[in-house]
């Protein structure tokens, strides 16, 4: 909300979870949660409680000891994922996950847009912009992804027909899905010495988000995954880092972003054509 106070325009008290997600730092439901966890404090005391007021003009709010205030710039991270993390940012069991590789002490409530598998590589999305996260997880925006999967079993391109048409799995029917065989060398070059006779590389292109979609899809044509790799986010490339290293996106790369929750063809079209400079 907003006052007028000497003909200027003033923020007056808001609920804690809303400034945290104005901030950029979670969405509203991942402000809920930091705070749940005790990870916000204002004035220096924890605050838990989700009816909490905070003054912008007045009390001073952290999460996890960084300050954090309505003017941040919210972060965007492409992060290209080893196998072996989980995609989250804590784990009870003190397993490796994807928080580890990231820069969450920069960033207060950096969270990855989506997941992948443990054992799945490639390109992982990270932000503290949670509207926009929302948006690109939504099934009504339809933001397409690209696998590319090394599957068991020679594999002919007939077999993909009913994934083109759109396969049924156990939770309903799948959208349906671009897919190709690959080449010997597109192969190589993604999954290396794996690459055998008696196994077979597939490029898989779909727009929902369904819990181990590919590699259950896969398994239902027969022909289950022995590797998978993410290459591609809606219009963004997975390009210019090493296993493991991250870097933010580019100004063009957000602004594809945002575009393609409203017209994800077009978006991916434009990203195509568009320059490499830096935020």
């Amino acid at each position: 909300m907003h006052e007028e106070e000497n003909g200027r325009e003033r923020i007056v008290p808001m609920r804690l979870q809303k400034f945290l997600a104005r901030s950029g730092v979670a969405s509203r439901r991942g402000s809920e949660d930091l705070m749940t966890a005790g990870r916000v404090r204002v004035n220096g005391e924890v605050i838990t409680q989700l009816g909490s007021k905070v003054d912008p003009a007045v009390d001073v709010v952290t999460v996890d000891g960084n300050t954090v205030t309505l003017n941040d710039t919210p972060a965007y991270i492409m992060l290209y994922k080893p196998a072996g993390y989980l995609t989250t940012m804590s784990d009870p069991q003190m397993r490796p996950c994807v928080a580890e590789l990231v820069p969450t002490g920069e960033h207060p409530g950096l969270y990855p847009v989506g997941r992948l598998d443990k054992d799945t590589t490639g390109l992982l999305l990270f932000t503290t912009d949670g509207d926009l996260g929302q948006l690109l997880l939504h099934p009504s925006h339809h933001v397409e992804k690209t696998y590319l999967a090394l599957v068991d079993g020679t594999m002919a391109d007939r077999e993909l027909e009913p994934l083109r048409r759109g396969i049924v799995l156990d939770d309903g029917p799948c959208k349906p899905a671009r897919c190709r065989l690959l080449g010997d060398a597109e192969a190589r070059a993604t999954f290396g010495d794996r690459v055998g006779p008696a196994s077979t590389a597939v490029e898989i292109k779909i727009s929902e988000g369904r819990k181990n979609q590919v590699k259950r899809m896969m398994s239902a044509v027969h022909h289950p995954v022995l590797l998978l790799h993410r290459t591609r986010f809606g219009p963004l490339e997975l390009t210019g880092l090493r296993v493991g290293s991250w870097r933010d996106l580019t100004r063009g790369e957000v602004a594809s972003l945002k575009a393609a929750t409203q017209d994800p063809h077009a978006a991916t079209v434009s990203a195509s054509h568009k320059g490499k400079d830096h935020a």
